[in-house]
């Protein structure tokens, strides 16, 4: 069984920049996205891409089941042509400590939104939480990235969104 144990943050400022060690534009269409979590992704990256089934995370939406398949680029354009709701967003690998960090930094209705994900071996590894990184977003349904796909930044009401941005705590109560 494929696991992916992740943990998310707002980040702030440009600091991150100095740890790049590669980057791509990603565009995601969202085939099939339910209230308890599933979600059926197809992602282009360059001139790769890959169908993603993901399920419901743990009580803390720390981990969850994956299955990623490589798929022609030919057959993801047609299914982004078919996906309801779409975003997009250019990723960087991040060389910090502690696991495999990638940060995204959103583009169109989910702009300025810039969240980085660690990828861990296992739920209980503590890892050194950067500076930059504000406020943790783990196992918030709201800002998973389907859930952005549906529901972008832009429509959310401008309090909550000025406070997320800010990284004020708060803005899940807005």
């Amino acid at each position: 069984m494929a696991l992916e144990i992740e943990r998310r943050f707002l980040v702030h400022g440009d600091q991150w920049r100095e740890a790049i060690r590669w980057q791509a534009q990603l565009q995601q269409g969202y085939l099939a996205s339910g209230p308890q979590g599933f979600t059926v992704r197809v992602r282009t990256a360059k001139q790769e891409a890959w169908l993603t089934l993901k399920t419901a995370g743990s009580a803390n939406g720390l981990v969850r089941q994956e299955f990623e398949y490589p798929i022609p680029l030919e057959d993801a354009c047609s299914l982004l042509d078919l996906a309801p709701s779409q975003l997009s967003k250019w990723r960087y690998g991040l060389n910090w400590p502690g696991g495999d960090w990638v940060l995204d930094v959103f583009e169109g209705s989910n702009a300025p939104l810039v969240v980085a994900e660690v990828e861990l071996q296992d739920p209980e590894q503590v890892v050194p939480i950067p500076a930059c990184c504000v406020l943790e977003l783990t196992g918030r349904p709201s800002l998973s990235n389907a859930a952005l796909a549906q529901y972008p930044l832009a429509d959310w009401p401008e309090h909550r969104r000025q406070q997320l941005l800010a990284g004020d705590p708060a803005w899940a109560d807005a």
